[in-house]
């Protein structure tokens, strides 16, 4: 049988560490004080109810991560995928990645890396506010001189680690929003000329070079700035050119209604699958998403709701997805969204709904 990494993302805003966390959750307890409200909307008879087996613990607490890396590799998760911020010129909640999962005596037992988060950061994060989620509080793209910084801490701080996650010996670092990146450092060419920046300076530390990875939302054509008016190029045509070698997804509510039943996107999950290979000439990883509900975060009710996406038909979508890559996967990685994305309702960490139900769905699959 052949072995696979499967990765799960991390949204580290599971604690307080940071002052400018309090932005958002004043509480100082991170988003743990958007899961801890209640939810219920009576006329539309909703209601969200969810709780931590483990508690609204700090994730940026080396012995809380101690214990998750455990149950993590004990159920077949090995990678951890970091969502990695950059806003104000300096990074953004990096805490749990720094402070728990590097300072957990176990991190070696797993691998890790990162994905650029480049969005806009705005006030869905503030259930208070969160009506105002046009608002940007902090914009996501980035300067050439900015991307320097970035790319000298990423080198600096992450990828000589061994237990930083690569594909031919090249860290791979994943970047979320394609046209954000690209109109922030100045267009096409500027972008791919900081793309190889950064694979030049991996090369004088040693490192063979850096594995960029896309994340891909649905087929769409980018504004992008220095482009003809009227002209807006594809992505399709924009990844190889810019040097990206890989690509996964992040969230299948990016590409597809998920407001029915969890058997029916499982199909559309695959002719997905199927599309991307068709149209891009570099590797796919495939991606799984337990669901989507993210009603947590707002009071005006949200009708987009994966229904009937239980542990056993989030083991078919994992099947699914072996299958997918026995048959076309180059690269032997499967991402899953998530490990902790509990206000958007799809998360494999243990709850009082399912207990440890997805977390045994992933070791049927992989660990078994």
């Amino acid at each position: 049988m052949r072995k696979y990494d499967i990765a799960a993302y991390i949204w580290p805003a599971y604690t307080g560490q940071e002052d400018r966390t309090r932005i958002f959750w004043p509480d100082g307890i991170g988003e743990w004080q958007t899961v801890k409200l209640e939810h219920k909307n009576e006329a539309e008879n909703y209601e969200w109810s969810r709780k931590p087996v483990w508690g609204y613990v700090d994730e940026a607490d080396p012995g809380v991560m101690e214990m998750q890396i455990e149950e993590a590799i004990r159920h077949g998760v090995n990678v951890f995928i970091y969502d990695w911020y950059w806003y104000d010129d300096r990074p953004f909640l990096e805490n749990c990645l720094n402070d728990g999962f590097l300072k957990a005596s176990n991190c070696n037992k797993m691998k890790f890396y990162l994905m650029w988060a480049n969005h806009d950061a705005t006030y869905c994060w503030d259930r208070r506010i969160s009506s105002e989620s046009d608002t940007v509080v902090w914009r996501g793209d980035v300067t050439q001189e900015q991307f320097k910084k970035i790319g000298r801490r990423w080198i600096d701080q992450y990828f000589k680690l061994d237990n930083y996650y690569k594909v031919d010996g090249k860290p791979l670092v994943s970047i979320y929003d394609l046209g954000n990146f690209i109109n922030g450092l100045g267009g096409i060419d500027k972008a791919k000329e900081c793309m190889d920046w950064l694979r030049r300076e991996a090369q004088k530390e040693g490192i063979p070079g850096v594995h960029f990875q896309l994340i891909k939302w649905g087929e769409q054509n980018l504004n992008l700035s220095g482009v003809d008016a009227g002209e807006k190029p594809v992505e399709p045509a924009l990844v190889e050119p810019l040097g990206f070698e890989s690509l996964t997804h992040y969230q299948i509510v990016h590409y597809m209604d998920v407001n029915r039943d969890y058997l029916e996107i499982i199909e559309d999950m695959k002719k997905e699958w199927d599309h991307v290979i068709g149209t891009y000439q570099i590797p796919y990883s495939p991606h799984v998403s337990i669901g989507w509900d993210n009603n947590p975060r707002y009071r005006k009710f949200r009708p987009q709701i994966v229904k009937n996406n239980t542990p056993e038909n989030f083991e078919k979508a994992l099947q699914a997805a072996k299958e997918f890559a026995d048959a076309h996967c180059k690269i032997p990685l499967i991402t899953i969204n998530s490990w902790n994305e509990w206000t958007e309702t799809s998360y494999l960490e243990p709850d009082n709904v399912y207990g440890y139900g997805y977390l045994e769905a992933v070791k049927k699959v992989f660990a078994e």
